[in-house]
């Protein structure tokens, strides 16, 4: 099934670039100008992901984020942030606000495109009867991409629930940063380790008495605590 992807975006020739290349890898594309259009299409359209521009008339896109990770409706949509802003600083508001990926223009087209193919991998895997995690009495259902604590469900995004069982999973055992992007975000490159340094913050938060469990490996990794 074709993908719709919504690109909310003020330079219109970045626009045109973003979306010629999308649709030149057959997915199908809406465009918006600023950020009140951009969401009000998201609503209307209820696309497979976002592009969101950062610096946007009318609507900036971390409060267009915010929104969409507000509605019930929209909140599981994957969010790609776009913006000349290359600070941390930024990027890790992005991504407390909920966004998957952090693009800094100018930026490769190609690479854009294989990371738009990566978020949508990560929330587009079939079924698989895996068994349940348990640590305690924290669980993990992978089928249903559900997480329980004292059964009590927690509500985590495809990118910390795919962090959280790969390191159940391995526990015991370091993964390393680049582990962590290859296996959860499915790719590496260079300047993006504090990516996985901000989601396990967000974990930590969301798994509460356990998240001493999800120790950091200085200079490494992290590493899910024996029982």
């Amino acid at each position: 099934m074709t993908k719709n992807i919504l690109v909310i975006e003020d330079d219109n020739d970045i626009l045109e670039l973003i979306k010629w290349h999308l649709k030149a890898e057959g997915y199908s594309v809406v465009t918006a100008t600023d950020g009140i259009k951009g969401l009000d299409a998201a609503n209307k359209q209820t696309p497979d992901l976002i592009i969101l521009d950062l610096m946007l008339p009318g609507m900036d896109g971390l409060e267009v984020c915010r929104a969409l990770k507000g509605d019930t409706k929209n909140k599981n949509i994957p969010v790609a942030m776009l913006t000349a802003k290359g600070e941390e600083v930024d990027r890790i508001v992005g991504f407390e606000l909920g966004a998957d990926d952090y693009i800094v223009k100018p930026f490769s087209p190609r690479e854009l495109v294989l990371r738009i193919r990566a978020i949508l991998k990560r929330y587009d895997k079939e079924p698989s009867e895996k068994a349940v995690l348990r640590y305690q009495d924290l669980q993990i259902d992978p089928d249903s991409h559900r997480v329980w604590i004292d059964d009590k469900e927690v509500f985590l995004t495809v990118t910390e629930f795919n962090l959280l069982q790969e390191l159940l999973k391995n526990r015991g055992r370091v993964r390393t940063r680049d582990q962590l992007l290859d296996r959860v975000w499915g790719y590496q490159f260079e300047g993006y380790a504090r990516t996985v340094d901000t989601h396990i913050r967000r974990l930590r938060k969301k798994i509460g008495a356990y998240a001493d469990a999800v120790e950091t490996v200085r200079g490494i990794g992290y590493r899910f605590r024996e029982e």
